[in-house]
């Protein structure tokens, strides 16, 4: 009798089931994406493409964005590893509808629905709120630094920046003088050399349009001089001193540059005067803070005879710009990460109980410090939006979120309780100069039975999340560059985190 072996014929016309639908099992991770996609809300998306149907027929929003997120679902973030799954792999195949997305096509979606495509977070999280995924609690808040996408080796100080401009301008000039020899090289063809011949064309080619009126800039009195203190909230920098009034210049100055962030442009030239704008935007902060600390400090002196804190010695701020930044990735910072310094972004997180993420930001200022509040008040932005009105009990971070300030603040504005050690878990002893308020309460609530279990939520909840974020996901680098492209980037991990908590979640439940 003759060996047995099933045929295997690569010339035969189907070698997959005429229907999409037998080509994956039902509770495949693909349907699940598909059929999340249905219940949220795209007109933003389709808000951006014209209604009268013209032009080039573009693939649908909504196969784009299923696309999107199973990729990242899957631990695929390039544009180039999706379509090249979109001709390999039959999930992706599944989801496009056995089409095939140019990578360009992908990458152009992404950057074009920046916005909307980050909005999801919120969208993905009431799903999870409806399926008793998100419940009130305790919350972790934690940070973690993932590289970006440039090299420590592009940082650069102002005089770099400023000798290779020279050089570049040296260098055009060089080739125009090959170029044109003697000539200008911007001199009019001779038919419009003399004045009869412009106005002949003029006359021929341009209509007369008239020009809008310009409005006259209203006059400024000699009394109407800036307040070099507008802006600035004494109460928030507190009796800090200096220091307080130029950090918290540096904060309006990150504001701005969040509300009007810019992409990274792509040529070399206009990443070095960017890199240079920045370097001039952090000294005129770093002025205007100190001309408003030195105005507070003068007001004070004549009128309740009160000192500011801090250092009575004159400062004077450096007249070049001081500090690096990098030309790859100019929102990026060196900072310190695991043993070893990056260059990259502090990304932060808020997880519950259930290990959903509730809220997901990127911060360009690698302490832990400042971000207590901040983490805060987005989760409870995103709980709202998601339609969840319970807030959450009992907020816990490590030591590096010890700020007193934020602590009141969430405390008092938000009804939160908060539990936060103030040093190290290596410190035996209270630290010299510490005794007593704040500080040796704190410690006395996380040695007692109930605080210690309390804070052990934060190891449970939003350390799993990292680890299987960075390690499991090997998502441990940002693939874009610029500050919202990257926070883009982090919400759609978080969203697909979420994603599939809730698709196993949801295969739990029918199997129960």
């Amino acid at each position: 009798m003759p060996q047995n072996f099933i045929d295997c014929d690569r010339e035969q016309v189907f070698l997959l089931p005429p229907s999409l639908r037998d080509w994956l099992p039902e509770d495949h991770l693909a349907w699940f994406v598909l059929d999340t996609v249905e219940r949220l809300d795209l007109s933003a998306f389709y808000a951006a493409y014209r209604a009268d149907g013209h032009g080039r027929a573009a693939y649908e929003p909504s196969v784009m964005v299923s696309l999107v997120l199973y990729g990242f679902s899957t631990n695929v973030c390039s544009s180039r590893q999706i379509e090249c799954h979109c001709r390999e792999n039959v999930a992706y195949r599944v989801i496009t509808g056995n089409l095939v997305p140019d990578h360009s096509t992908i990458a152009r979606f992404i950057d074009r629905h920046q916005q909307p495509l980050g909005e999801l977070f919120g969208s993905v999280l009431g799903l999870c709120a409806k399926a008793g995924l998100v419940k009130s609690g305790v919350v972790a808040v934690d940070g973690t630094k993932l590289s970006a996408s440039a090299s420590s080796d592009s940082n650069v100080n102002y005089d770099q920046i400023a000798r290779e401009v020279i050089e570049q301008t040296i260098t055009t000039d060089q080739a125009e003088d090959e170029e044109h020899g003697d000539a200008r090289g911007d001199e009019l063809p001779p038919e419009l050399a003399t004045e009869a011949g412009r106005r002949e064309w003029l006359v021929r080619q341009l209509e007369p349009e008239p020009d809008p009126a310009e409005e006259e800039p209203e006059e400024q009195s000699e009394g109407d001089e800036p307040d070099p203190g507008e802006g600035f909230d004494a109460e928030r920098i507190g009796p800090n001193g200096r220091r307080g009034w130029l950090r918290d210049a540096h904060r309006q100055l990150e504001e701005r540059r969040w509300e009007n962030a810019l992409p990274v442009p792509r040529s070399r030239p206009e990443r070095l005067r960017m890199a240079a704008r920045f370097l001039d935007d952090e000294l005129a902060a770093e002025c205007r803070g100190n001309r408003a600390y030195e105005a507070v400090r003068e007001h004070r002196r004549l009128h309740d005879k009160r000192r500011l804190g801090g250092p009575t010695k004159p400062y004077q701020p450096p007249e070049v710009p001081s500090g690096e930044v990098n030309l790859t990735d100019p929102d990026s910072r060196r900072m310190k990460g695991n043993r070893r310094y990056i260059q990259g972004y502090n990304a932060q997180a808020v997880v519950n109980e259930q290990q959903i993420v509730l809220a997901a930001e990127i911060s360009t200022a690698a302490p832990d410090f400042p971000h207590l509040r901040p983490m805060i008040e987005a989760a409870l932005r995103e709980l709202e939006q998601a339609g969840v009105s319970e807030k959450p009990q009992v907020a816990v971070a490590d030591a590096a979120y010890w700020n007193e300030q934020h602590m009141d603040q969430v405390i008092g504005e938000h009804h939160i309780q908060v539990l936060i050690p103030p040093d190290s878990g290596k410190r035996q002893g209270e630290r010299p100069g510490w005794t007593g308020g704040r500080y040796s309460f704190m410690r006395n609530v996380l040695a007692s039975d109930s605080g210690r279990d309390t804070y052990r939520e934060r190891q449970q909840s939003i350390e799993p999340v990292y680890g299987h974020t960075k390690h499991n996901r090997k998502f441990d680098r940002f693939l874009r560059r610029g500050r919202k492209a990257v926070r883009t980037e982090w919400r759609l991990v978080m969203t697909t985190h979420n994603l599939t908590k809730l698709h196993r979640h949801q295969i739990t439940a029918q199997r129960a």
